[in-house]
């Protein structure tokens, strides 16, 4: 692995571990709020596709120098946002370059 690949790998596996911490803490924040008689589970979809974002971009972390997971990680990033959204696609960009350069 050179050094440009193991950059990608800690970039996407900080940003997919902030995306699952960040889901897991909107979850908890949504559970409790409470709006009338009824308790609002509505909220909570942005928190489970964050926490799920983040599950794909950890498994796709130790494969970020192919070019299927460096795109796959790139749009994780994208929909995942925030702050860990912005290191996967930042990992899944270098691991792209990574594939570029290794094939020339």
């Amino acid at each position: 692995m050179s050094e440009i690949s193991r950059v990608a790998y800690y970039l996407a596996l900080i940003g997919g571990i902030l995306l699952v911490i960040f889901g897991l803490l909107s979850l908890i924040g949504y559970a409790f709020t409470y709006f009338g008689p009824f308790i609002s589970f509505s909220f909570a979809y942005f928190g489970i596709v964050t926490i799920i974002c983040g599950i794909i971009a950890i498994i796709g972390a130790k494969s970020v120098t192919t070019i299927v997971w460096a795109i796959v990680l790139i749009i994780v990033g994208i929909i995942g946002g925030g702050l860990g959204g912005l290191l996967v696609i930042l990992g899944g960009l270098i691991g792209l370059i990574a594939v570029i350069i290794r094939k020339t």
